[in-house]
């Protein structure tokens, strides 16, 4: 068995890899990047590192070659990613892989309108359709990317959203990282779409509550609709497309989060991995000396 991690100098592949080193013997793990000389450590270790860019289909069929699984990591480019991943896809079927796992979305589905679903919903045809094997691990929403909100929230005594009172079960990374080790170890995972939570919900009111906890300073709720919360962040700087993209980007997820689509809470890490999913506390805990700091500069 040799198992291929795509994108594995991201945050997401590199704990990944971390895993599997723990787990498999020398010589089986390949890591595949546009960015060789960032995992020069892991390579040290005994993983096999090689150049693979999916612009370039044409660098994959060695990047893949002698792999029987493949981790599909999807990518951040939302602009193309369909075709970045439907090229992984076919590069990976011509290489003799048996098996791709992918990182989706929870509720990849045509009514989500969270910018990036489409994207997840297209590749998850993609794999029903390529012959291959697969699994597929709807991530729900990282539990570090509230530690930015709550920096923001406890440095303005507000928590400004469009979730309504939609609530997410914030999923660390490192679970995400260990549940997809799990499956590309394990056996009879194939032909399943596993929704990868934390394992508590939150909303709006329950952030605030938390991040006073952990900052030491009143966050009021601040409830805005669509058009005021994307004005809201785009400020000033409207001829910046890429930060109107941005601003587009969240506003779709807390519409998302309102109308119930990332509102999964499942046991699956636990199953997964054989122990409980960090909580969002946990997470942000971390995080307390630079939340308690931006409470005290604000006050």
């Amino acid at each position: 068995m040799s198992i291929v991690v795509g994108g594995a100098s991201g945050h997401l592949g590199r704990r990944v890899a971390e895993y599997l080193l723990d787990r498999l013997p020398v010589g089986e793990l390949v890591l595949v990047t546009r960015h060789p000389d960032a995992l020069g450590d892991l390579a040290a270790r005994g993983a096999a590192v090689r150049h693979g860019d999916y612009d370039r289909p044409d660098t994959l069929a060695d990047a893949f070659a002698g792999g029987t699984s493949l981790l599909l990591i999807s990518t951040d480019a939302l602009d193309r990613r369909v075709t970045q991943h439907r090229e992984a896809i076919g590069a990976a079927r011509a290489a003799g892989i048996e098996r791709i796992a992918y990182t989706s979305i929870l509720s990849p589905v045509p009514a989500n309108p969270a910018v990036a679903a489409p994207s997840h919903r297209a590749t998850e045809q993609a794999l029903q359709e390529s012959g291959l094997a697969w699994t597929v691990l709807r991530n729900g929403l990282y539990a570090e990317y509230q530690v930015p909100e709550a920096l923001r929230s406890l440095a303005t005594g507000k928590l400004v959203h469009n979730r309504g009172t939609g609530k997410v079960a914030y999923v660390s990374r490192d679970d995400c990282a260990a549940a997809a080790a799990a499956v590309l170890t394990g056996s009879a995972h194939d032909g399943v779409a596993y929704d990868i939570t934390g394992p508590e919900r939150f909303g709006a009111v329950e952030l605030a509550s938390l991040f006073e906890e952990l900052g030491g300073r009143p966050v009021e709720v601040v409830e805005l609709d669509d058009e005021s919360f994307k004005s809201g962040l785009i400020g000033d700087a409207t001829g910046d497309d890429h930060l109107v993209y941005g601003a587009e980007l969240v506003t779709s997820f807390g519409r998302a989060i309102r109308e119930g689509h990332l509102s999964a809470c499942t046991n699956a890490v636990a199953e997964l991995t054989g122990r409980p999913p960090r909580t969002l506390h946990d997470v942000l805990a971390a995080h307390r000396a630079e939340l308690q700091a931006a409470a005290s500069s604000a006050a």
